[in-house]
């Protein structure tokens, strides 16, 4: 792998349209933002789940002891488990809710993004945030597609990103990059399972992934019931 950005900024670098700077599954990114440091931690062996209670809606997720995470949004993430054992969902909004404008300002600050403000006919303003270094999106593009489309193995972080873009519903919004088919639509189902490590991680990517599913369509009924 030829970065250290973590699998929240590569997921972000994904769902952005560097056109129009809109961002793909905006209305429940928190979730699936949320959902991405969560599974990164959990493929760290920082969090698991914790068995010491089931919950009816879920499973819960708790802090495994050990060095604080050096990356400091994954520590803040960490220390936020670390309080005490919860439920996926509640975790997901603890931690992604701040997350959009932390990790775009990262991007940015890296070099892989860049802000344009303009105004649109003079008066509306708008931002556009090109991609600085398109190479290594489309690199990454293409690890995510061969994975999705022609049915390649993944490594854990192609794994992570291809299986969270099938939870937030927003593999449809990267074709024709992704094409979306049907066949497209069930292998991300099964990538939302997990299978890249051992059974306690499995567990908390599965639920992670479920946590995020539930979140989009929940705010997608909502959305085209006009509630």
């Amino acid at each position: 792998m030829d970065t250290d950005l973590l699998i929240v900024e590569d997921l972000l670098l994904l769902l952005l349209d560097d056109t129009t700077g809109a961002i793909a599954g905006e209305g429940t990114l928190y979730y699936t933002l949320g959902g991405a440091v969560l599974v990164e931690l959990a493929l760290r062996g920082e969090v698991a789940p914790d068995d010491s209670r089931t919950m009816f809606n879920g499973i819960r997720i708790g802090a495994v002891k050990g060095e604080l995470p050096s990356d400091p949004l994954l520590r803040e993430a960490y220390e936020k488990v670390a309080k005490k054992p919860r439920g996926v969902q509640e975790l997901l909004i603890d931690i992604g809710s701040s997350l959009r404008g932390e990790v775009l300002d990262r991007l940015v600050e890296r070099g892989f993004i860049r802000r344009e403000k303009k105004k649109v006919l003079g008066v509306f303003p708008t931002t556009r945030m090109p991609a600085q270094r398109p190479e290594y999106e489309g690199r990454l593009l293409e690890r995510v597609r061969s994975v999705l489309v022609d049915g390649a193995e993944p490594d854990a972080r192609t794994g992570a990103l291809a299986a969270l873009l099938s939870a937030s519903g927003t593999l449809p919004q990267l074709h024709p990059g992704i094409p979306w088919s049907g066949a497209v639509y069930t292998r991300g189902k099964e990538l939302e399972k997990g299978n890249w490590g051992a059974d306690a991680v499995n567990t908390a990517i599965a639920g992670t992934n479920a946590a995020i599913a539930a979140s989009a369509a929940a705010v997608s009924v909502a959305t085209n019931s006009g509630t």
